[in-house]
C-alpha cells in the first residue's frame, strides 16, 4: 500500500487499518524515483503530483492510498465523537476578546470579529478549514487534475457546477485510489470548491452579507474590510509575496472578462455577482505592490423599507419621494463617496410605475430593478491608440454616446449611474425636453452642486440647472459612537429668480442632527404640481400621502423585505388601490403578532 509519511498514530479509515496495525509499506513515490533510462541511479526531484503520477503509471493495478491523521483527529475518531470540519480556534493573546463570531458557510467557514484592548481597533477574522500537509498535498493534485479533466458545461448557477466539480473530484479520488474520512474529504473539497467556483481567499469575506468593501493596499499589507456595523477593520487576509498579488489581480480581471496587464495597469470592471471592481497591476502606478478595491453588490437590494429602517430616510419622505417619482420629478442624488448615494435612488426607483420604459446607463453595473420593460446599458472600453482629435480609441462606447441612443428609445424615466462630463449636457437637455431623469452626483449641498455644473468639464447654462426638480442630499454622519448615513434634506428647485439671476431652492425636509430626526418644512412645490395635475385639493393631497404611509408601514409590519415583494405591492397599489388598502388597514388593525404572519 502506498503511503504518505507521517508522524501522527495512524487510524481506521474505511475499516482498511486499526488501532497499531499498520502495514509495512511499500516504496515511496514521494521520497524518490528509482533508477531510469538515463538517470544513471541518480535521484530525480519531481513534484508531488508528478511523483504520485509516475508511481500510478508503473502500477499495473492502483492500491488505495492512506491518508495520515493528526493525534487530535484520531483521537476524537477513535471515541466515536464528531469531529468539526472547521473547529473555531482559542484567542491566544491577552489583549484580543472576542465579540461576535458569524457562520459564512455552514459548519466549514466562519468570521470572528475580535477587539484589540492594545491598540483599540475591531479586527476582523476569516477563518477556514485547517489541513494537514497530507490534505494540503491531496488539494494540490486535485486542482492539477481538474484543470486537465475538467470540460466546458452548460451549468450556469453556482450549485449545478459544485455538483459537477464534486463528482469529478470523487471520480479522481476513487481512479486515484485515494480514500478520505468524511471530515478531511470535506476539508478538501471546500479548498478545491473555493477556487475553481468561489473567490479563492477571499472566498469568505465576499460570502459575508455585512462585508461593503474589500480593499487590498499591496503586498505585506492587511486586507481591509469595510463593515456595516463595524466600519473599516483589519482582517487577517494578506499577500505576502508580489508573483502571488499579480496572478490574484490578473484572475479577478479574467472572471470579470476584462484584461489587465503592465501596458494597461489600471481597471474598472464588474463582477459576476455584480460587485464592482477597480484594480491595479504591478508596482508602476502603485509603489506598494497590485492593488484592487471590491465594493460589494446585494442580491437582494436596498428597499425603501430597509433604508427607513435604517434611518436614513423618515416614513412620511420615503412618501413624499414616492409620489414624486410616480408623477415625474426628476432628481438628483447628491453626496460624498460611500455616502450611499446609489442605495439610495436604486432602492427610490422601485416606485417607478411598472409599464414605464426605463433606460439605465452606467460605467459600472449598480443598478438592480425588477421591472421587466428596462433597458440596462454599460459602456465599452475601446481598442488600441486613441483618436487625437476625438479622443476615443476605436470600438470605444461612452456614456454620452449610450445617451444620445437612449433618447432614440423614447423612454419614459432615464438613469445615468452618476453624471462627470458631458453627459450632464444631455441629462438636463432630456429633463427639459419632458424625460424624467435620475442620477448621482459628487456634491456636498446644493450650492456646490450648481458650482460644479457651471465650472468645467460640465458647463451647464444655469437656467438648464431649473429642469432639474429636487436634490436628495445624503452623506456619511457621525451619529452617537457609530457611523452612519442620512438624508440631510430634500430640496426643491423652485425656479431662477429674474433679478438676482440665482436659483430658487425650497428645503421640504432636513435632518436635525441633535436628536437625529426629520422636520418637514410645512410647504412643497411638488405636491402643489400634483395637486394641480390631479384636479386634488390639499386635504385630498394630504390623505394621499397619509395612503403611502400607511402602507409603507404596513409593510414593515408584515416583514416584507425582498425588493420584488416590495415592487409587487407598489404595483397592487397602482392597479387596483382600494383593493390594497382594505388589506392593509385589516393588517394595521390586526395585533403585532398576527400581523407578523400575514403576507400580501
Amino acid at each position: 500500500m502506498a503511503e504518505l509519511e507521517s508522524e501522527e498514530t495512524a487510524v481506521e479509515i474505511d475499516g482498511e487499518i486499526s488501532g497499531s496495525e499498520v502495514p509495512e509499506a511499500e516504496p515511496r513515490p514521494d521520497i524518490e524515483e528509482s533508477k531510469g533510462k538515463g538517470d544513471k541511479g541518480n535521484k530525480v526531484k519531481m513534484s508531488f503530483s508528478q511523483r504520485y503520477a509516475s508511481r500510478m503509471l508503473k502500477l499495473s493495478k492502483p492500491k488505495e492510498m492512506k491518508i495520515m491523521l493528526p493525534k487530535e483527529q484520531a483521537m476524537f475518531e477513535e471515541k466515536g465523537k464528531s469531529l468539526k470540519i472547521t473547529p473555531v480556534p482559542k484567542i491566544s493573546e491577552k489583549n484580543v476578546r472576542e465579540i461576535e463570531v458569524i457562520t459564512t458557510l455552514e459548519d466549514t467557514s466562519y468570521v470572528r470579529i475580535n477587539y484589540d484592548t492594545r491598540a483599540n481597533e475591531y479586527l476582523y477574522e476569516a477563518i477556514e478549514p485547517p489541513l494537514s500537509e497530507d490534505e494540503q498535498n491531496v488539494v494540490m493534485v486535485l486542482k492539477e487534475n481538474l484543470v486537465d479533466s475538467v470540460k466546458r458545461i452548460d451549468a450556469t448557477s453556482k450549485k449545478e457546477k459544485v455538483e459537477y466539480l464534486r463528482n469529478m473530484a470523487d471520480a479522481l479520488l476513487n481512479d486515484m485510489g485515494i480514500r478520505l474520512t468524511p471530515v478531511a474529504k470535506e476539508r478538501v473539497y471546500y479548498y478545491v470548491l473555493r477556487d475553481f467556483v468561489g473567490y479563492n481567499a477571499l472566498e469568505v469575506a465576499m460570502s459575508d452579507p455585512s462585508v461593503e468593501d474589500i480593499s487590498c493596499d499591496g503586498m505585506g499589507v492587511p486586507i481591509f474590510i469595510y463593515h456595516r456595523k463595524y466600519g473599516s477593520i483589519r482582517s487577517n487576509l494578506v499577500f505576502t509575496n508580489h508573483r502571488e498579488l499579480d496572478s490574484f489581480v490578473v484572475w479577478l480581471a479574467q472572471i470579470c472578462g476584462k484584461h489587465i496587464s503592465v501596458a494597461n495597469p489600471m481597471l474598472d470592471a464588474t463582477m459576476p455577482d455584480g460587485s464592482r471592481l477597480q484594480a491595479t497591476l504591478g508596482t508602476h502606478v502603485t509603489k506598494k505592490g497590485s492593488s484592487f478595491t471590491i465594493r460589494r453588490f446585494r442580491e437582494n437590494p436596498f428597499t425603501p423599507l430597509d433604508l427607513i429602517k435604517f434611518k436614513t430616510m423618515s416614513t412620511e419622505m420615503m412618501a413624499y419621494m414616492w409620489i414624486s417619482i410616480q408623477y415625474g420629478s426628476s432628481a438628483l442624488v447628491c453626496g460624498g463617496t460611500a455616502s450611499g448615494k446609489t442605495t439610495t435612488l436604486n432602492a427610490t426607483l422601485l416606485f417607478i410605475p411598472p409599464q414605464m420604459k426605463i433606460v439605465s446607463i452606467e460605467d459600472t453595473r449598480e443598478l438592480n430593478l425588477p421591472h421587466e420593460n428596462w433597458i440596462p446599458s454599460l459602456t465599452r472600453s475601446g481598442f488600441g491608440a486613441k483618436n487625437l482629435i476625438t479622443g476615443k480609441a476605436p470600438g470605444e462606447v461612452d456614456m454620452f454616446d449610450l445617451l444620445k441612443a437612449a433618447m432614440r428609445q423614447r423612454p419614459q424615466y432615464v438613469m445615468v449611474g452618476e453624471v462627470r462630463g458631458a453627459e450632464a449636457y444631455v441629462v438636463f437637455q432630456a429633463m427639459a425636453t419632458g424625460k424624467t431623469s435620475y442620477s448621482t452626483f459628487h456634491a456636498d449641498d446644493v450650492q456646490a452642486m450648481i458650482h460644479r455644473m457651471e465650472n468645467e468639464p460640465i458647463n451647464l447654462p444655469r437656467a438648464l440647472i431649473c429642469a432639474l426638480n429636487m436634490v436628495v442630499l445624503q452623506a456619511q454622519v457621525k451619529v452617537g459612537t457609530k457611523m452612519t448615513r442620512r438624508v440631510k434634506g430634500i430640496h426643491e428647485i423652485v425656479g431662477l429668480d429674474p433679478e438676482s439671476n440665482e436659483i430658487i431652492t425650497n428645503a421640504a425636509y432636513t435632518w436635525n442632527p441633535a436628536d437625529d430626526t426629520f422636520n418637514y418644512s410645512g410647504h412643497s412645490y411638488i405636491y402643489e404640481k400634483v395637486m394641480i395635475a390631479n384636479n386634488w385639493t390639499p386635504r385630498d393631497m394630504e390623505h394621499e400621502v397619509k395612503r403611502r404611509v400607511e402602507i409603507l408601514t404596513y409593510m414593515r409590519k408584515v416583514g416584507i423585505t425582498a425588493y420584488k415583494d416590495v415592487a409587487r405591492i407598489v404595483s397592487a397599489y397602482y392597479d387596483h388601490p382600494e383593493e390594497l388598502m382594505e388589506e392593509v388597514k385589516e393588517g394595521l388593525a390586526r395585533p403585532d403578532e398576527a400581523g407578523a404572519g400575514a403576507a400580501l
